[in-house]
């Protein structure tokens, strides 16, 4: 898709707001020379950002005699932004405070089969609710809410267009959304979510080339090419679940056979584990959560079956990371998301075992594989960046965003030009 200048515009408030949210406190020195903004660019947008409240003069630095200059912070109560990870058995909803600190949080247990839209929606609208209430905010101080949806979405149109898990398509999730809340939405899904996170506060930081591999339920891989991150031509770059690992094999739910996902998703492990122990105490043979969980309890207390499970689920994952290693030359791999959570080191120990088997040595060699470091959820503070962006992008406009018959229009700048590199 071609950039409009206010696309460009966009990502440079982005750029610097991220980076003083990183770095605070920071002169505007030192972000022109962080971000490869010109000085009076780098001046422009930030006027922007004091104007709306976003940022604040936090003083100076010590002068070595000349000009002293002033440093900026974000204005940690200049707004308030909101994160939804929906997945297949939860959602989970964090408000955060814009220097990116969570301020209250709230889970929605999702039952098996409870997957229509209509449900799913409404704990989604009750989980936002809630963390709403709790951290005490009023409603015009929520920026936006920034909404993860497993498999393809249409973060334009707000559609959730291909979730295999539930057999949904082409559902208009925001428009259902804004007969609930009263805010700005934003979709995406959480392998963009993830690796946004991982960017901004975990171990893609700093890193040119970095693939985030979302273990949950389903399986992807998010991407961050030449620092940026990479959606593809229609936002579904990152289906590597749905990759062919063996011909034939397992039915998966994408209507393939023999897909990653069908191996070392959730329920491809509890198969792992059906397979080696049919009988296993840690298999909960109707509860994917649990049976995680047992594993990684197993792991812990020298269980040989977990050992045996995870360590086939390994070779399969390994497998399939190597051919990512290949392909893309990388300089990390995060493993994230619930599952690599509960598996831990244990998992990753395997996993970079199975991967030097099969990965060609000079891409191999410059490859870190780690596992995630973000202490709280990756998902819902990833999705949280989703609405800043879109709060970003409506400076400006007479209108707010288009999702949502009440969304709080943003205030326009005390500048009525706006410059872009």
């Amino acid at each position: 898709m071609r950039r409009t200048s206010r696309d460009i515009r966009t990502a440079n408030r982005y750029r610097v707001l991220r980076h003083i949210v990183a770095r605070s406190p920071v002169s505007r020195r030192e972000l022109a020379a962080a971000t490869e903004l010109s000085p009076a660019t780098v001046a422009n947008l930030v006027g922007q950002l004091l104007d709306l409240g976003m940022l604040v003069e936090v003083g100076y630095e010590d002068s070595d005699g000349g000009r002293p200059r002033g440093l900026l912070a974000v204005n940690s109560s200049g707004g308030a932004l909101i994160g939804v990870d929906v997945a297949e058995t939860y959602v989970h909803v964090e408000l955060f405070d814009l220097a990116l600190t969570v301020l209250a949080r709230a889970d929605e247990e999702l039952r098996p089969g409870e997957n229509d839209p209509a449900e799913v929606v409404a704990h989604i609208a009750a989980a936002v609710s809630s963390v709403v209430e709790r951290a005490d905010v009023a409603a015009d101080r929520v920026l936006g809410v920034g909404v993860s949806m497993p498999g393809q979405v249409d973060r334009e149109g707000g559609v959730s267009v291909f979730a295999a898990n539930w057999d949904w398509h082409d559902v208009p999730l925001l428009r259902l959304l804004a007969d609930h809340l009263p805010y700005p939405l934003h979709l995406d899904n959480p392998l963009r979510a993830c690796t946004v996170a991982e960017q901004w506060f975990g171990a893609a930081r700093g890193r040119n080339d970095a693939v985030v591999v979302n273990l949950g339920t389903g399986v992807g891989a998010g991407l961050a090419l030449g620092g940026a991150l990479h959606r593809g031509v229609s936002n579904s770059a990152g289906e590597w679940g749905h990759t062919t690992l063996i011909l034939d094999g397992r039915q998966c739910h994408c209507g393939n056979q023999g897909c990653v996902e069908t191996y070392v998703g959730a329920p491809g492990i509890m198969r792992n584990l059906h397979e080696l122990s049919p009988d296993s105490p840690l298999l909960h043979p109707e509860d994917q959560t649990a049976t995680i969980e047992a594993i990684g309890r197993g792991l812990a207390d020298g269980d040989p079956v977990a050992e045996k499970v995870v360590r086939a689920t390994a070779r399969y994952l390994g497998a399939a990371l190597a051919d990512l290693i290949n392909l893309l030359n990388p300089e990390v791999i995060v493993l994230s998301s619930w599952v690599a959570a509960a598996l831990g080191e244990p998992l990753l120990a395997e996993v970079r075992e199975a991967v030097a088997v099969r990965a060609l040595r000079r891409p191999l060699a410059n490859t870190e594989i780690v596992l995630c470091p973000i202490p709280s959820n990756p998902v819902s503070l990833g999705a949280a960046t989703f609405a800043l962006e879109g709060s970003l992008a409506s400076v400006g406009l007479r209108t707010g965003p288009r999702t949502g018959p009440k969304s709080r229009r943003t205030s326009t700048p005390r500048k009525a030009t706006e410059e872009s590199r």
